[in-house]
């Protein structure tokens, strides 16, 4: 059984995303005072039902509001599990 690591390293957020389909997402219909703007997430699409609430974004607003956020991804190096967190 693998151990959750958590981590702010971008190259490293998007490796393992990349390496496992993850695509840089917001949730559509969340968005913050009419701004546009989602929760984060990383999206799996070829693992999940065609769920049109995604909207998928680039890795650069995605490390936007990530770093606007102050978030961390809390991810199995197997790719079983990922969840952004805070950082503290």
């Amino acid at each position: 059984m693998s151990e959750a690591k958590k981590t702010t390293n971008r190259k490293e957020i998007q490796e393992w995303a990349e390496k496992h389909g993850g695509v840089p997402a917001i949730i559509k219909g969340t968005d913050k005072k009419g701004k546009g703007e989602g929760l984060l997430r990383i999206h799996f699409p070829d693992k999940s039902d065609q769920d049109d609430n995604f909207e998928e974004i680039s890795w650069e607003e995605f490390f936007k509001e990530f770093e606007h956020s102050k978030l961390a991804l809390l991810h199995d190096p197997k790719g079983n599990f990922n969840k952004l967190v805070n950082r503290d």
